[in-house]
């Protein structure tokens, strides 16, 4: 991925973090707000009943303005205008806390005008056995009113917030969302960046290569065409020997420098109209030359007779059918036989190479076409390479809009199938 769309994600994802951190955080503000509403209103419809209730039992009136009247958000003072019995007024408090499903623990005070002091002070829990004896805390005096009682709620928020537990749990698991997500981010930056050093060396490390190849190409050339070197049988197989050996070394480098071309979006498809059973036929008497000079193997091509003409960059066309095809003759435990046949089917070139190798089992074939991926065979390694000639096939087929499918069974060969739209 280049490094200017990761630099985008990152702030698309910075900002999308930014914004579902303050729309929570909003949402959460809200839920808040509503709660706390919700309980004001209710305690003071309670409040309100709990007076009426005193004025019935005193057989007294209530005043008109400021019944319920609040200090501050946990305490609300009640204006009876009369005496009122703590014992009747407990058992008030209890019923319609209760009739309004309110659990939360609360204290009151009664307030004495003679002495001016707050007095009789019980803390209650809607919902418990019995209420807790103890001395209510210092609740606040209301200067305005003479008879009067005071109610305080000191878990009001813990109430409130328990009211919001799924907003609470929700905002939690974002959160938490949010902090893998950071971390996936670094995580994939910090990949990225080794990612970039290892593809940097190994750039570095095949472009170095490419001159003392070229060095040893020439100076062995050179040595087999010396006639000393070549009326000596052994030095001439040695020189023979290195001239191979230099070549192989050459493709693999070759591959290299073509997947970091691929890799950085830096190579372009040549297209070109050319005839594609020409160029297999070519690359089968290449083939089969080298099988005949080694005494085994066998490579055919049938089918197809006419021309077969596709618009494709005949050089990347090219390498694509030479690795399938090496990979059938390396792939083999036996005289390797490899089969292609042309075809057209519904405007499309249909090319299947088959071979008599080793096969593939199902479940490697979705890791098949991945780069450094190499179908496992067991405590054995006589076939060399770095995993990279399907990856490349693959990318090849999938710049040009082609296809390629692998059907095959361990023991019974494979059958590479490349689908190709031809012009005429």
């Amino acid at each position: 991925m280049p490094n200017h769309l990761i630099r985008r994600l990152a702030i698309l994802g910075a900002i999308s973090i930014i914004g579902i951190v303050f729309i929570q955080a909003l949402t959460l503000i809200r839920s808040y707000d509503l709660e706390d509403k919700e309980f004001d209103q209710t305690v003071r419809v309670a409040l309100y009943q709990v007076a009426e209730k005193l004025a019935i039992a005193n057989k007294s009136k209530l005043p008109k303005q400021n019944l319920v009247q609040s200090l501050s958000s946990n305490n609300y003072a009640v204006n009876i205008n009369d005496v009122i019995d703590a014992n009747i007024l407990e058992d008030f408090l209890y019923q319609e806390f209760e009739a309004r499903g309110m659990d939360t623990g609360f204290e009151y005070a009664v307030y004495d005008c003679q002495s001016q002091d707050m007095v009789y002070g019980n803390y209650c829990k809607p919902g418990s056995p019995e209420s807790t004896k103890e001395s209510a805390n210092v609740l606040p005096k209301f200067d305005n009113l003479i008879y009067y009682f005071v109610v305080g709620f000191p878990s009001r928020q813990n109430y409130v917030l328990s009211s919001i537990w799924q907003n609470l749990l929700y905002s939690a698991i974002t959160i938490l969302a949010l902090i893998f997500f950071v971390y996936a981010m670094w995580v994939i930056l910090q990949q990225k960046k080794l990612s970039e050093l290892q593809k940097d060396f190994i750039n570095n490390m095949t472009h170095e290569f490419k001159t003392p190849i070229s060095s040893i190409m020439i100076a062995a050339n050179v040595l087999k065409k010396d006639p000393a070197i070549q009326k000596n049988e052994r030095l001439s197989k040695y020189g023979q020997i290195i001239i191979d050996q230099n070549e192989r070394l050459n493709e693999q480098v070759e591959k290299v420098l073509n997947l970091a071309r691929l890799e950085e979006d830096s190579f372009k498809l040549k297209f070109e109209s050319f005839d594609a059973l020409e160029v297999v036929q070519s690359i089968v008497q290449s083939e089969a030359l080298k099988l005949n000079e080694k005494g085994d193997g066998m490579i055919t091509l049938s089918g197809l007779s006419g021309a077969a003409y596709i618009n494709a960059d005949k050089l990347h066309f090219t390498n694509v059918i030479h690795n399938v095809i090496d990979n059938a003759l390396k792939y083999c435990a036996s005289v390797p036989e490899v089969v292609i046949q042309i075809s057209k089917k519904e405007k499309n070139l249909i090319i299947e190479i088959k071979d008599n190798g080793i096969g593939i089992q199902k479940e490697h074939f979705e890791n098949l076409f991945q780069k450094f991926y190499r179908v496992p065979t067991g405590d054995l390694h006589d076939v060399k390479g770095f995993g990279l000639g399907l990856y490349y096939v693959k990318n090849i087929c999938l710049a040009h809009n082609w296809t390629i499918n692998v059907s095959s069974q361990p023991r019974n060969g494979s059958i590479f199938t490349i689908t190709i739209p031809y012009e005429k």
